[in-house]
């Protein structure tokens, strides 16, 4: 029993600085779900190729997200692992998250971090549909549970 005690304790002191600096993205993402937070850029004369320009917020998070512990690049496996082929997986999945399984939220959302470096919409896409608000405040909800718990 101490020992998962102790798992619980090092998971959230690894996780909760990470959680805390992207929480201050969680009001953004509550306003731009479901909304596209990119622009197609066709320059003059049609010579070149379209290419997306992208919300500066976004970019913002990504970086922090790139930073961030939560990045897996084995986020593959977390898919395969739970069974995750679509959209209403993903988001099922991170509402069954525990504190003892939070790397998942990471898995998730490195899909459309990593993803996002060869197929633009990726990013974008992980705000229209919310995963990445509700793999963050899923996230935010278990470090503040745990974390009020531990100073019981």
């Amino acid at each position: 029993m101490a020992d998962g005690k102790k798992a619980r304790e090092e998971i959230v002191e690894k996780y909760r600085p990470e959680v805390e600096k992207l929480s201050s993205y969680i009001p953004w993402l509550t306003e731009k779900c479901e909304s596209d937070v990119s622009e197609q850029y066709t320059p003059e004369g049609g010579k070149s190729i379209p290419f997306p320009v992208y919300d500066s917020t976004l970019l913002q998070f990504v970086k922090a997200m790139e930073q961030s512990v939560f990045i897996d690049q084995n986020f593959p496996y977390v898919y395969s692992r739970y069974g995750i082929r679509t959209l209403a997986d993903e988001l099922s999945v991170i509402e069954k998250t525990e504190i003892m399984n939070i790397s998942v939220l990471g898995g998730i959302m490195s899909r459309y971090i990593i993803g996002g470096r060869t197929k633009g919409r990726m990013w974008s896409e992980g705000v229209q549909n919310g995963v990445y608000l509700k793999a963050l405040t899923k996230a935010a909800e278990l470090i503040e549970f745990w974390t009020r718990d531990s100073q019981k």
